[in-house]
């Protein structure tokens, strides 16, 4: 029988190993030649140090010769180490001049070495080093919606936890992104680039950059945020993967997912005069006149983006809301798969209801209704909490603005759930929600006590 026996370092992987350890070599020559690149300003720093620490050393064995009765070091060493000065005054310059050299050694190579990495929109090391050490502390929050309600929430949210996740609808074909959408094949950026906006580190630039639409040429009507997120998901291959690289490029204080990367469209069942009517599209749903008797999507089995899914089982808080109920936060709830990971979660669910009524979805509806419309889809006690708003003021608010009645004192919604009440309009805009009184109100359920504990799931 033959002998099969190999011997070490021969046979088939052999060529293999060696190819590897080849490359880890030239990898590590390569490395080596970059550092010894004239102009790096680290090499005459570690001269330096080493010539810091060197006359400490020799400042410390100098003592320990005079303490021990032994001769003192020759030549250019007394030199260095003072022999021409008194015994205790030599030791003190010795040691404070090497510490001194050290310094300036520390310094410069800290400088040289870090000076890359600062921000490129001007923040300090020390506004950068607070933010990243930020980034992965923090409440987990997971804020669920679209439109311009959800940047409200992460606006409040993101000055205390950058462990935010916003999950967008996609289910917007009108204005801009419908076009592009249509046009070019890719989920509809709208909802997306307002809210990146919103999560932007520099917040005012960016929203700026971000919401800056055309009002000429063939570029007319789009804003440039939905032409960069385009370009990167075709750069990419995907927009799931152009929002990664968005979140890099503006330095986002959080992520921003899609609830799904199908291609659905809204639908609704709307009740008019003439009959219940079918509608398609999320941006003719609000122009029919009727009551809105159910939405849903096509195609119904659209899978949700698998990070969301994980973003809600993580989650310490989950904040549905606020925006248009039925076109910007129900298709989020709509995808297989979201409603049970909100059950599924331990966090505590808090729906945050609008302040004012929206012309051609929730004309005339309280609070009560706008939840017993999100049960409609979700189920009784998903959520925990409702946050409603309590004020109504009137500088500012326009004839158009009807605020949402709150639940009466018996309302049954209050038995189901912990309903909050506070001032939460914006003094600009009172329709709208102040990122500032929506962060305090979400803020003290994140740090109430562990025996007021949610009541639902």
């Amino acid at each position: 029988m033959a002998d099969t026996r190999v011997e070490p370092g021969k046979g088939p992987a052999a060529p293999a190993r060696r190819s590897q350890t080849m490359q880890r070599v030239q990898t590590q020559v390569r490395v080596v030649r970059k550092w010894l690149t004239p102009g790096l300003g680290i090499k005459r720093w570690l001269i330096l140090l080493g010539i810091g620490i060197s006359v400490i050393s020799l400042t410390v064995a100098e003592l320990f010769l005079q303490w021990f009765g032994g001769r003192s070091l020759p030549g250019i060493v007394q030199l260095i180490t003072l022999r021409f000065l008194p015994p205790p005054l030599r030791v003190i310059v010795g040691m404070a001049g090497g510490l001194v050299l050290i310094g300036i050694a520390f310094y410069e190579l800290n400088r040289s070495i870090l000076a890359p990495f600062g921000t490129q929109w001007g923040e300090s090391l020390v506004d950068a080093m607070h933010h990243f050490q930020r980034r992965n502390k923090g409440s987990r929050v997971v804020a669920i919606g679209g439109g311009t309600g959800l940047p409200a929430v992460l606006r409040g949210i993101k000055s205390h936890t950058t462990n935010i996740t916003a999950i967008v609808t996609v289910a917007d074909d009108g204005g801009s992104s419908g076009k592009l959408r249509r046009e070019l094949g890719v989920l509809p950026p709208g909802d997306l680039r307002n809210n990146i906006a919103a999560l932007a580190n520099d917040e005012h630039l960016m929203t700026q950059l971000l919401q800056y639409r055309f009002d000429t040429g063939g570029l007319e009507g789009h804003a440039f945020g939905n032409l960069f997120l385009t370009a990167l998901a075709n750069i990419t291959g995907s927009m799931d993967q152009a929002l990664v690289e968005a979140g890099r490029v503006l330095a986002i204080e959080g992520q921003v997912l899609p609830s799904t990367l199908a291609d659905v469209v809204l639908c609704a069942e709307i009740r008019t005069p003439e009959g219940l009517r079918q509608v398609k599209g999320e941006s003719q749903i609000p122009e029919v006149s009727g009551a809105i008797e159910r939405v849903y999507l096509e195609p119904a089995s659209a899978r949700p983006y698998p990070d969301t899914l994980r973003a809600l089982l993580n989650a310490e808080l989950i904040v549905i809301g606020p925006g248009s109920l039925f076109t910007s936060i129900l298709p989020n709830l709509l995808v297989e798969g979201i409603r049970e990971a909100i059950r599924a979660s331990s966090a505590t669910c808090v729906y945050v209801c609008n302040i004012a009524t929206q012309k051609g979805e929730t004309e005339g509806f309280s609070v009560s209704e706008h939840v017993h419309a999100l049960e409609k889809y979700i189920g009784e006690k998903v959520i925990d909490v409702v946050l409603a708003n309590s004020a109504t003021p009137t500088k500012n608010a326009g004839e158009h603005t009807h605020y949402v009645p709150l639940p009466a004192p018996d309302d049954p919604l209050r038995g189901r759930y912990q309903v909050i009440e506070a001032d939460l309009t914006d003094p600009h805009r009172p329709w709208r929600h102040s990122p500032v009184k929506l962060n305090r109100a979400l803020l003290a359920l994140l740090n109430k006590q562990p025996d007021s504990a949610p009541v639902g799931k």
